[in-house]
């Protein structure tokens, strides 16, 4: 029996009726209107979505860009340095650098310096509490970034010699591993650290992949089945001739660990430090098990630590990538000092054998629902991402992510969050919405400035002899001793006080 045609009209009526659906579908997923490409200076090209609340954008005079915004792995894609690209040669040229300086200020040269020598070369000498030394020298910018406040120096010679460290602010594709190769120098596990990692490697060969996942105490099945299709990605991309990869696995949270050992097997070879089977002998392993840390366990998990220690190093021998996850804020200075560390180890200087490492952040997507807006912290990789050019209700994202947390906001796909932007005007720095700077302005607040240095004397007068026999006999072992101004042979001797 033959099927009846379709007349003419029914037709139209049926090819009216999937369009329509069609054209719903695409305007559910937003292609619609194609997205904005902009130039960039790596492949592959930056694309730029509409953003759902272009009021958040303001206008710019250096730059000008649409009202549009990014997803992670976007912005990744543009600032992430590109294998065998210029960022391999600038953290060469920083690797020289750095052997050149230590071969003229480092210890085996200055120990035979004789005193006067010593005292001619304007050596600065700090100390490390528990806050650290960086923490106590910048005071209120105390993170990895505050060096590069340098780059907008007023002074020209000060901002050349901090590009020439860190790179310049526009190019982040092009800026070197510094921090990756200043580790590879200063830094290096002590022969107990060293026992516990090759325990951990149980004989085999150094692990291809580092998984850390800063759970603060969480069990998130989102943040673990995000992570588990990132390290898919990373192992595709960087080694996906492996049947079996090795991969190291740290976290804050023994629960997790539990939870995602039995997923990752399913595919790779699970590395994991269990400091409580291990019998080796570490340097004050019984003082630090002995310490109530109870009211850091949150923060830094159950683990003494000396494990950290042992779990950096571990992680740091990763070959191809490092993956990084977390409850709250991914890529974490833990992570990105593994990351960096581990891509200088990979990095030779032999040209025939081409670096092939990488850094990836893994979000799910509850973390994205205001785009990057809640992944603050000021030395945070992704802090400087997170302003109005990040976009709301993303879905998970793997992104390729910098070694170098940038420290400015002059990358294309860069905006501020208005606390940074209160924040910055403190130091005379006026930022637009998109990050750019108003160097007028700067130059101006600096003029402006003037340094009131007081100096107090420091004086002390004896009414008499039993006064001076006193103090003669003050306990030596005082954190500050008064000294008669009568003792010294002139006032200029006395130290004074100089403050601003």
């Amino acid at each position: 029996m033959r099927r009846p045609r379709l007349s003419v009209p029914k037709a139209l009526l049926s090819l009216c009726i999937v369009f329509t659906g069609l054209g719903l579908l695409f305007l559910n997923l937003g292609f619609v209107d194609p997205p904005i490409r902009l130039p960039f200076p790596v492949q592959p090209q930056v694309k730029l979505r509409h953003s759902s609340n272009p009021s958040e954008t303001q206008p710019v005079t250096n730059r000008t860009l649409p009202s549009a915004c990014a997803t992670v792995e976007e912005m990744g894609a543009g600032a992430a340095a590109a294998p065998g690209g210029d960022s391999r040669e600038e953290s060469l040229r920083i690797r020289r650098l750095i052997q050149e300086h230590f071969a003229l200020q480092g210890a085996s040269r200055v120990r035979s310096l004789p005193p006067e020598q010593f005292c001619q070369q304007g050596f600065v000498l700090g100390k490390a509490s528990e806050a650290g030394l960086g923490n106590e020298m910048f005071q209120g910018t105390t993170d990895a970034v505050a060096a590069q406040f340098f780059l907008k120096n007023v002074h020209p010679q000060m901002r050349s010699s901090a590009s020439t460290l860190f790179g310049t602010t526009e190019s982040l594709h092009s800026r070197p591993n510094l921090f990756g190769e200043l580790l590879r120098v200063i830094v290096s596990p002590s022969m107990n650290v060293e026992e516990a990692v090759n325990w951990a490697l149980n004989g085999g060969p150094d692990p291809h992949l580092a998984l850390h996942m800063r759970m603060l105490m969480n069990r998130s099945v989102r943040a673990v089945t995000a992570v588990l299709n990132c390290i898919r990605k990373a192992l595709l991309i960087n080694h996906n001739q492996l049947s079996r990869p090795r991969v190291v696995l740290v976290s804050d949270t023994p629960s997790l660990i539990r939870d995602i050992t039995p997923k990752l097997e399913e595919f790779a070879e699970v590395i994991h430090f269990d400091y409580k089977l291990f019998e080796g002998n570490i340097s004050g392993r019984k003082a630090t098990e002995v310490q109530d840390l109870s009211f850091r366990v949150k923060d830094w998990g159950p683990a003494p630590r000396w494990v950290a220690f042992v779990d950096f190093f571990l992680a740091s021998r990763a070959q191809h990538a490092v993956v990084s996850g977390a409850q709250r804020r991914v890529g974490t200075t833990y992570a990105q000092l593994i990351a960096a560390l581990a891509a200088a180890h990979q990095l030779s200087e032999d040209h025939s054998q081409p670096s092939n490492f990488s850094f990836f952040s893994s979000f799910q997507s509850n973390l994205l629902s205001e785009g990057l807006k809640n992944q603050v912290g000021w030395g945070h990789v992704w802090n400087r991402f997170a302003g109005p050019l990040s976009c709301h209700s993303q879905p998970n994202q793997c992104a390729l992510t910098p070694l170098l947390p940038p420290g400015w906001w002059d990358g294309i796909l860069q905006s501020p969050i208005p606390r940074d932007i209160r924040r910055m005007e403190a130091f005379g720095v006026r930022l637009s919405g998109l990050g750019t700077v108003d160097e007028n302005y700067l130059q101006s607040f600096c003029k402006s400035r003037t340094d009131i240095v007081k100096t107090i004397p420091i004086k002390h007068h004896l009414k008499n002899a039993k006064d001076e026999t006193k103090l003669a006999n003050t306990n030596t072992s005082s954190l500050a001793r008064l000294v008669p101004v009568e003792s010294l042979n002139t006032i200029d001797r006395i130290p004074s006080l100089n403050y601003t």
